[in-house]
């Protein structure tokens, strides 16, 4: 995908919101939102997985007028009045100042969970996905994703078992997130990816940190371990396409996983270089 600066954000228009919904616990220290939006728009067209820039109201640092940060269409729909309607996945973010020490709020994400109902949003877009399926639909998948980076596969799945009726090669999806609570679509209240477990090819492995409480990773890299022998052989499979997304962690967690499933650093690195030169290997990092 194109850096933030190198995109077209002049033609913009409004998303009024329909729906902000919480999808993680009360109980959570983690707060995840889906938030469906009514485009403003005749015009509007987009494919699920795509991705809309949303525009922060200033003024901002360094007498920036306003802040854009891209978000991916997680869901379509229509509203009541028949207009097109797109669902966002977002998680209330916090930083650290490295320096002061201070804990700020992420400006976009902070500022779309608190919209209500009727708010209008200014927004542009649809920008590219870089997750594209193969055209050969026995090539097997494998889905690396963290956090919120369910969002584009979840639009993605979708895509391949609904839109494309089916996938005649192993899809392998490994997610994580820091407690059960966070497992977002996958958790009681949101488990759209239950009626996807009777598909012969498709299959999904939740891991969560086994210390929440300490900040620790998501335990993806011991999911990826545990399935080793499958993970490798698909990795070493000549058509094999991977997919990564989420918080950049999530690279971090594969490549260690990843080296010890192939039995070194290099060898790992070797097989992600041939695929990444194919043009079978495709990120999206926060």
């Amino acid at each position: 995908m194109a850096r933030l600066q190198d995109l077209e954000t002049t033609a913009t228009f409004t998303g009024a919101v329909l729906r902000n919904e919480r999808i993680t616990a009360e109980t959570s220290d983690e707060e995840v939102r889906e938030i469906e939006l009514e485009i403003d728009k005749n015009d509007f067209s987009y494919e699920i997985g795509q991705s809309v820039a949303v525009f922060v109201p200033g003024p901002h640092e360094f007498g920036n007028p306003q802040h854009m940060r891209l978000y991916t269409i997680a869901e379509d729909g229509k509203s009541p009045s028949g207009k097109t309607t797109v669902t966002l996945c977002v998680k209330r973010c916090f930083y650290i100042d490295e320096f002061s020490g201070e804990r700020y709020p992420g400006k976009a994400s902070n500022y779309l969970c608190d919209r209500q109902p009727g708010d209008a949003i200014t927004i542009a877009g649809p920008y590219p996905t870089p997750f594209t399926p193969p055209e050969d639909e026995t090539a097997p998948m494998l889905m690396v994703g963290l956090g919120t980076g369910i969002a584009p596969f979840r639009a993605f799945v979708k895509h391949i078992y609904g839109t494309r009726g089916g996938w005649k090669g192993k899809v392998r999806l490994f997610y994580g997130a820091k407690t059960g609570l966070e497992m977002l679509y996958m958790n009681d209240k949101k488990n759209d990816f239950a009626h996807y477990y009777d598909e012969l090819t498709f299959k999904a492995f939740e891991a969560v940190s086994p210390r929440p409480a300490f900040e620790a990773p998501a335990a993806i890299d011991q999911a990826i371990e545990e399935n080793a022998t499958e993970v490798w052989d698909m990795m070493c499979h000549p058509d094999t396409h991977v997919y990564v997304a989420g918080h950049e962690q999530v690279a971090e967690l594969l490549d260690q996983a990843g080296a010890n499933i192939a039995g070194s650093k290099d060898k790992w690195e070797r097989r992600k270089a041939e695929l990444k030169a194919g043009g079978r290997w495709a990120e999206l990092l926060y």
